[in-house]
C-alpha cells in the first residue's frame, strides 16, 4: 500500500466518522479529492444519507486528471434522491479513484468500480478497509449492528434491588452515554425500563444535533415517534444500521443469550451494592468470549469496551 494513499485516506476516514449516527437509510462516507498533492474538495454524507460524500466532494471544483479517495466504493445505481456518485466521478473526469471497502448494496457491489474502469479511470481497492467497515458495521452487514450498553456497579448490579438505577455512575460517564447516543441510529429500553424511567432516550449535549429514533423492545404500548419491536425477531429485521441498547437487565439478557451483541459498553462505577441488587441473571455460564477493546477513565468511572469474538 502506497504510504500517499494510506495517508489521503486516513483524511477520508476522518470525514467519514464526523457523519456517523446522521446519515441512516445510508451509511457514513469521506471522501477527498487530491490534485497536485493538494486537497481541492472534501465532503461525507450529510444529514438523512444526501447529499453523498462524492457529490460533496465535487462541488465547485475542477477535478481533472485528480485523485479522489473514497472510504467506500461510489454507488453505481441511479436514486429518485439523487444521481449515481459513479457517472459525476467520470463527469468530473478524475484521473483516480482510491477505495477502502467494496460496497455490499447489490445495486452496486463491483459495478461501481467496472464503470469507472471501463471510463479510463484507474481504481485502487482495499486501502485501509478495515477501518473503513468499522464506521458501518450494520450496513456492512446488511442487519443491524447492536451496542449494549451497561452501567454497573463493581460487584455486577445494575439497580438496586428496588430497581433504582439512577444514577450509578456520575456526570462525565452520563455525558459520554448521550455521545455513544449521537453515534446510533436507534436507541432502545425493554418495556419494564419505560414503565420505571420514562426515558427520553434524546441526545442532551449542546451543540450536538443528532435525534437517534427512540424504541421500545417488548408489549407496548409505545410513545408517539417511538420504533416498537415486540420480539427479538422483528428486531434482527431492522432497517436501522446501528442500535443502541440502554435497558433493562431483562433486555440485556435475552440478547446476550440469543448472541444479538456486536459490542459491549460497560460503565463501572466504584461502588458497591452488596450482592442484593439486580444484575443480568443469567442462568448458564456463557462460552460466547468477547475481544477487549479501549478502557476510558470518566472521572471516577470506567468504560470498558468489547467486541464480540464472531
Amino acid at each position: 500500500m502506497s504510504s500517499d494513499h494510506a495517508r489521503w485516506m486516513g483524511a477520508a476516514l476522518a470525514l467519514a466518522s464526523r457523519a456517523v449516527g446522521s446519515t441512516h437509510p445510508n451509511p457514513p462516507v469521506g471522501c477527498i479529492i487530491i490534485q497536485n498533492n493538494k486537497v481541492i474538495g472534501r465532503g461525507h454524507t450529510q444529514p438523512g444519507g444526501r447529499p453523498h460524500a462524492e457529490a460533496m466532494a465535487l462541488q465547485g471544483i475542477n477535478a481533472q486528471g485528480a485523485t479522489a479517495y473514497v472510504t467506500l466504493e461510489p454507488c453505481a445505481h441511479q436514486s429518485p434522491r439523487g444521481p449515481a456518485c459513479t457517472d459525476a466521478l467520470i463527469e468530473a473526469g478524475v484521473g483516480t479513484v482510491v477505495i477502502a471497502c467494496q460496497d455490499p448494496d447489490p445495486r452496486t457491489n463491483g459495478a461501481g468500480m467496472a464503470r469507472m474502469q471501463a471510463a479510463g479511470i484507474t481504481v485502487i481497492s482495499g486501502v485501509r478497509a478495515a477501518e473503513a467497515r468499522a464506521l458501518m458495521p450494520g450496513f456492512m452487514a446488511s442487519r443491524p449492528h447492536i451496542i449494549l450498553k451497561l452501567a454497573m456497579s463493581l460487584d455486577g448490579s445494575l439497580a438496586l434491588a428496588n430497581g433504582t438505577s439512577q444514577w450509578i455512575t456520575g456526570k462525565r460517564a452520563r455525558i459520554h452515554a448521550h455521545i455513544e447516543r449521537a453515534r446510533a441510529d436507534m436507541v432502545l429500553v425493554g418495556s419494564g425500563t419505560l414503565a420505571a424511567d420514562q426515558p427520553r432516550l434524546d441526545v442532551r449535549i449542546p451543540g450536538l444535533d443528532r435525534h437517534p429514533t427512540p424504541a421500545l423492545l417488548g408489549k407496548g404500548p409505545a410513545p408517539d415517534g417511538w420504533a416498537h419491536f415486540e420480539s427479538l425477531e422483528k428486531l434482527a429485521q431492522s432497517s436501522a444500521h446501528s442500535i443502541l441498547v440502554e435497558g433493562g437487565a431483562g433486555v440485556a439478557a435475552s440478547l446476550l443469550a440469543a448472541d444479538m451483541v456486536d459490542r459491549l459498553l460497560i460503565y463501572r462505577a466504584p461502588i458497591l451494592m452488596g450482592g442484593r441488587g439486580i444484575s443480568l441473571g443469567l442462568t448458564t455460564i456463557p462460552h460466547d468470549r468477547w475481544i477487549p477493546g479501549r478502557i476510558i477513565d470518566l472521572g471516577p468511572d470506567r468504560l470498558e469496551t468489547f467486541t464480540r469474538n464472531r
